[in-house]
């Protein structure tokens, strides 16, 4: 694989060809150089604490084929989403969905994040009809992180009522 590195060849583009089977299978540019790009070049892998009061985790998975995906957000005082990570175990598209859902909530209110849809991931990276599930991992991912992470100030703003309450 060095030497194939040294000369120039792309050896992961080689890595991303689906498989359909023994004898079929697509070239690696039936992926779009878009995925290409977040699967050679992943942005946000990684993990956040997820015991903090400022962070949400979802994790999601599609049991049809095995795709499972971790997306954690930070978000500030203000509401503002400063920090997203993801871990995916999954095909080039899952993986590229996630990198890039972590690219678009960085910067949005969590409101605005929660607007991000699966056809517009599904879009950006040019994805065919069959890995439309894995731009729908990526939303849900996106809205399970944002639904813990408001679980997590509900939470603490219930338990200082109760503390208040009980004065």
């Amino acid at each position: 694989m060095a030497a194939l590195r040294a000369s120039g060849v792309r050896v992961t583009a080689a890595l991303l060809r689906p498989c359909l089977g023994a004898q079929t299978a697509l070239p690696a540019a039936a992926y779009h150089e878009k995925v290409v790009d977040h699967y050679e070049n992943p942005r946000n892998v990684g993990s956040l604490d997820k015991s903090a009061r400022n962070v949400g985790t979802g994790l999601v998975g599609a049991p049809a084929c095995g795709d499972v995906m971790k997306l954690q957000v930070e978000v500030d005082e203000k509401g503002k989403i400063i920090d997203a990570r993801f871990k995916t175990f999954g095909c080039g598209s899952a993986i590229a969905s996630s990198s890039l859902a972590t690219e678009w909530v960085k910067g949005k209110t969590v409101d605005e994040a929660l607007k991000i849809r699966n056809t517009d991931i599904a879009k950006e990276l040019c994805l065919p009809p069959v890995k439309l599930h894995c731009s729908m991992l990526a939303e849900d991912a996106i809205k399970a992180a944002l639904a813990d992470y408001k679980l997590k100030q509900g939470s603490e703003t219930g338990e200082a009522e109760k503390d208040a309450a009980s004065v």
